[in-house]
């Protein structure tokens, strides 16, 4: 390693870097899920130092903050797996889904705690108050009949006795129930297998009576090719949802008698519905929205007048949001940018003054570590284009040798109908910090641009994806902006079986890292969760009919294929992606003589919470890659032991 200048000299991946798991996991907490109620604000935490526990947090208008839930509470539901919306502030008090029991607790003005629900095989989430009836109305997820899938519902619990009345059943999955602001109306998401919720999901409407019963439920929109979510009511009654009947997510107002898109935009105004709880619009006031969307991956904050449907951006030093919510003038949601981490922010609408409440780590590193992600697209075919963000190796200390090539890292985010977007990824900055460039891609399927664009994933997932991200990296050799020798493939769960079968059935990867990824199609239609049991049928073909298929597309039925080492990590309490879909790739990789390593981790489930894991997780990949590429691990790392 030599000096020139004020750089030193030394080759791509062997940088000597600040960002060290040890650094972002010590201070760092996940943030979600903002509440407003009284003058406070409330969100969660999730803290990788205390086993990933989900904690509520309150901060006061005096700029108090305190927990309050205390170990070993953990305000995480498992409705759907995913989980989301676990709790909820109102008057009578803070009710939140325990991870441990799936119980309902109630905490009351006292700070006292008591246990609301007593069914242990029942799942909540999704809570509103019904505070003409002392109720809680929420999603509930029934696992009472073993032999048969869950059974999703609508309950209204009575606060007084406890008692669960079922307001609605007999469709496959419910969501978002809201409660007028008169009391005398509900509305709901809803809808059947084989669908996801990004697919075809169904707003229905009824009338709430005086004594907690609902009748005449009327479809207000969706129904059939047309995805609906985040239903809203404003203080006049008028209930507002999000579309995509266009291709695009945008936001619709009923008045009851007609519909109207509020502004027809090339953009999305929502998010899929993978958990409960998204929010990507509020009201100030019933004719004025804060607004989320997004154009290109790339997050925007907008008012938007409703009478005049017109639309006004606000300039936010963000690209990454969530978690809208508003009260007065005053405006919360979660938000991070390409040089600083997700941190809760207060907007005041009369100044426009931004002020971060709470960040999610508060590590401070030079800016001269960072790479920003440039938001790319490149061609496919004649015909479609695909997106990314690439990141080039940044390090204020290095330069890497004339006439060197960084190793390129193509990232394939879960899903796979999810997206990728530029706000700060420690994991990037990890590596290319390191000396690594990275390949961000938004493959086709993926959210952000569109229901076409996410619908080229129907039917030919395991192709699509596959190729997008191939052509992604060889986009990157053809600008000069990697080593063709040096390609490497990493994801999770969806992200995890783009990159085994990227690795099998093409052949320009030297390496691959699958985390709790799927290698066999057919044993995960077999084996998953409700949620997502027949997602498979949109994007593989309906099963068994097409049983050849999902076989063909499996990666474990293909290793002869492979030729290159690959790293699985795999949590062995994962339910949406069980240890046996690494477990049988390792196997096979074993078998053929492949070098494979294989880290498993006890009382992790569908991603890493706990810090021991995410430090060890993200250092044995580096490591990985270090032995696969032939360069100096600078980093002082336990070796990860390969098998062949």
């Amino acid at each position: 390693m030599t000096t020139t200048c004020s750089k030193q000299i030394a080759e791509y991946g062997s940088w000597v870097s600040p960002i060290k798991p040890e650094l972002l996991l010590g201070k760092s907490v996940g943030l979600g899920e903002i509440q407003y109620f009284s003058n406070s604000i409330y969100w969660i935490e999730m803290r990788p130092e205390e086993q990933g526990r989900y904690v509520i947090v309150k901060r006061d208008s005096d700029g108090k903050q305190q927990d309050m839930i205390a170990a070993p509470y953990n305000a995480r539901t498992r409705v759907h797996e995913y989980g989301g919306a676990s709790y909820l502030v109102c008057e009578a008090g803070i009710f939140f889904t325990n991870f441990s029991d799936q119980y309902i607790y109630w905490i009351g003005h006292d700070l006292s705690v008591s246990q609301l629900t007593k069914t242990a095989e029942c799942r909540y989430a999704d809570f509103i108050y019904d505070s003409s009836r002392h109720r809680l109305i929420g999603i509930r997820e029934d696992h009472r009949e073993e032999s048969t899938e869950a059974n999703n519902s609508i309950v209204a619990i009575d606060l007084n006795t406890t008692d669960e009345t079922v307001l609605s059943s007999g469709n496959d999955f419910y969501a978002n129930p809201r409660l007028s602001p008169d009391s005398k109306k509900i509305c709901w998401i809803e809808w059947q297998h084989p669908n996801m919720p990004w697919d075809t999901t169904s707003l229905y409407q009824a009338i709430m009576h005086d004594d907690g019963t609902i009748s005449e439920t009327t479809l207000i929109a969706g129904g059939s090719d047309e995805s609906v979510l985040q239903p809203k009511w404003n203080q006049l009654n008028e209930l507002f949802y999000v579309s995509d009947k266009n291709n695009w997510w945008n936001i619709y107002k009923f008045d009851g008698d007609k519909h109207e898109c509020l502004l027809a935009m090339d953009a999305e105004f929502a998010v899929p519905q993978w958990s409960f709880g998204e929010q990507n619009y509020d009201f100030i006031n019933n004719n004025t929205l804060v607004v989320n969307y997004w154009l290109e991956g790339v997050a925007k904050l907008a008012i938007v007048d409703i009478e005049k449907s017109s639309l006004n951006d606000i300039t936010i030093p963000y690209t990454d949001l969530e978690s809208i919510v508003c009260h007065n003038r005053s405006c919360w949601f979660i938000a991070a940018s390409p040089s600083s981490f997700p941190a809760i922010i207060e907007l005041e609408l009369d100044n426009f003054q931004f002020e971060s409440l709470r960040i999610s780590n508060e590590m401070h590193i030079d800016g001269g570590y960072f790479s920003e992600g440039e938001s790319i697209r490149y061609a496919i075919n004649q015909t479609n284009e695909a997106y990314a963000f690439f990141y080039k190796p940044e390090n204020k200390d290095f330069s890497a040798p004339i006439d060197s090539l960084p190793p390129l890292i193509v990232m394939s985010h879960g899903g796979p109908t999810g997206a990728s977007h530029n706000g700060l990824k420690m994991v990037i900055q990890y590596f290319t910090s390191r000396g690594f460039a990275v390949m961000d891609v938004n493959y086709g399927g993926s959210t952000g641009y569109g229901r076409e664009y996410r619908q080229r994933l129907y039917g030919e997932w395991g192709i699509v994806d596959v190729n997008d991200c191939c052509e992604a990296a060889r986009y990157a050799v053809d600008q000069g902006w990697a080593d063709p020798e040096q390609l490497a493939i990493r994801g999770g769960s969806a992200g995890g079986y783009t990159t085994l079968a990227s690795l099998v059935f093409k052949n320009v990867f030297k390496a691959g890292a699958s985390h709790y990824g799927v290698s066999d199609l057919e044993a995960l239609a077999n084996e998953t969760h409700k949620f997502e049991s027949r997602y498979l049928d949109q994007l593989i073909g309906p099963y068994p009919e097409e049983k050849s298929l999902y076989q063909q597309r499996s990666p474990v039925y293909a290793v002869e294929q492979l030729s290159c080492p690959i790293i699985f990590f795999q949590g062995l309490e994962d339910k949406i992606v069980l240890p046996n879909q690494a477990e049988m790739m390792v196997a096979a990789l074993k078998e053929k003589k492949i070098p494979v390593a294989y880290i498993a981790y006890e009382n992790e489930q569908h991603g890493f919470r706990q810090s021991k894991n995410i430090k060890r997780t993200l250092e044995a990949e580096y490591y990985f890659y270090s032995t696969i590429f032939g360069f100096e691990c600078i980093d002082d790392i336990e070796p990860v032991v390969f098998e062949q």
